[in-house]
């Protein structure tokens, strides 16, 4: 069955048609703290990315992501970003899970703000 389901499906992982194709025309062009790995056609002007489990691009850093759109030339492992000192490190979506954003007032919070069906104005 996993054969089966490497011809028919992307999300898994990579399909047998993308590695015989990274195979024969593909570089490797680095790896990210997340282990997925870069490629690059031999003459530069197609690059992918071969996820390490599951596809989901916001998987993919900042500096990656600008090398796999021709944002920049060089990829990180030869010419890494400059980063300020508020930046954050980069995380992938977290919507539907544990540590998702909820604001303030919304209903998925520990503790819900009160509500009531209608509040007057009323001038100070």
């Amino acid at each position: 069955m996993s054969l089966l389901l490497r011809f028919l499906t992307w999300w898994n992982s990579q399909t047998i048609n993308t590695q015989v194709w990274t195979k024969l025309y593909g570089e490797k062009v680095g790896k990210d703290d997340q282990d997925n790995i870069y490629y690059q056609s031999r003459d530069g002007k197609r690059r992918w990315v071969i996820y390490n489990g599951e596809s989901e691009a916001s998987r993919i850093s900042p500096e990656w992501h600008g090398w796999l759109h021709h944002t920049y030339k060089q990829p990180p492992t030869q010419e890494p970003l400059a980063h300020k000192s508020w930046e954050k490190p980069h995380q992938p979506n977290q919507t539907g899970t544990v540590e998702a954003y909820h604001p303030a007032g919304s209903l998925y919070r520990a503790e819900p703000a009160a509500r009531r069906d209608y509040d007057a104005w009323q001038p100070e």
